[in-house]
């Protein structure tokens, strides 16, 4: 695993180096555009939209529309604005894990640390698992910077990188026309709830999607037969009442995930 960042984390007057990878991987399959005739791969050009020829990169400007007119941007305009080109992930305050919502929440990564912060990783390892506190800070990664969340997880640290409170659209936007259930139809909504919950175990839930895909590829390539379509499933009821519904769900024996 390769590291995509080092620094350390700046906890009060401790620093603590570390090493950061990333703690996801794609699941879906890379598949190549190719033109159909030839299957030969598809090559994107950068070419003006006025006159269609091409643009080498070193005539290509980034540039923002204001008032219906480009200001071009050019090196040092990005070396302005750019955030201070920093190595330490310093915390800046430590709150409940429980208040942050998970709509902040954008990309997950690992913490290693290096031999001369060992013990001071696992202090604040420790010491955040016992308190139930994340630390909230930021660091630069690739000249960005991101708001971030330290948290332990099993015998380790990890960063979340979360978004900024202005990345966030105003629900109200929506209009979400109201209703009022009744108690008793929320007291059988509960029971249906607590007939399906268990423990949560993610490695129940599987990319059937790309498994079922791999599948098809895979006979597609020794000539075989079509992998059949799988049916569309829809729950139906006879009856349009909510109360009905939910009673025939609670009679009806769900499979949870396996």
């Amino acid at each position: 695993m390769k590291s995509l960042w080092t620094g350390a984390i700046g906890f009060g007057l401790v620093n603590i180096p570390v090493k950061m990878y990333s703690a996801v991987q794609a699941s879906e399959l890379d598949l190549d555009m190719l033109d159909k005739k030839d299957h030969a791969g598809i090559k994107f050009k950068r070419v003006n939209a006025n006159t269609g020829k091409e643009i080498a990169w070193e005539n290509i400007v980034k540039g923002y529309k204001l008032d219906d007119k480009y200001v071009i941007l050019d090196d040092k305009d990005f070396e302005n604005a750019s955030p201070e080109k920093t190595k330490i992930i310093e915390i800046k305050e430590f709150v409940n894990v429980k208040d942050v919502d998970s709509i902040y929440f954008e990309m997950p990564y690992y913490l290693k640390p290096d031999k001369s912060g060992v013990k001071a990783y696992h202090l604040l390892k420790s010491a955040l698992k016992k308190t139930g506190k994340v630390g909230i800070g930021s660091f630069v990664l690739r000249s960005k910077e991101s708001l971030c969340l330290i948290k332990p997880m099993d015998n380790l640290l990890m960063v979340n990188r979360i978004r900024f409170h202005e990345e966030i659209r105003k629900p109200a936007e929506l209009k979400i026309p109201t209703a009022t259930p009744s108690p008793a139809e929320v007291k059988m909504a509960i029971s249906l709830i607590n007939q399906l919950t268990g423990d949560f175990d993610i490695s129940k839930y599987k990319d059937s999607y790309t498994a079922l895909l791999m599948k098809a590829i895979k006979a597609k390539a020794k000539g075989g037969k079509k992998v059949a379509t799988p049916t569309l499933k829809v729950a139906h009821s006879a009856s349009k009442d909510l109360m009905e519904q939910l009673k025939a769900s609670l009679n009806k024996k769900t499979k949870k995930a396996s």
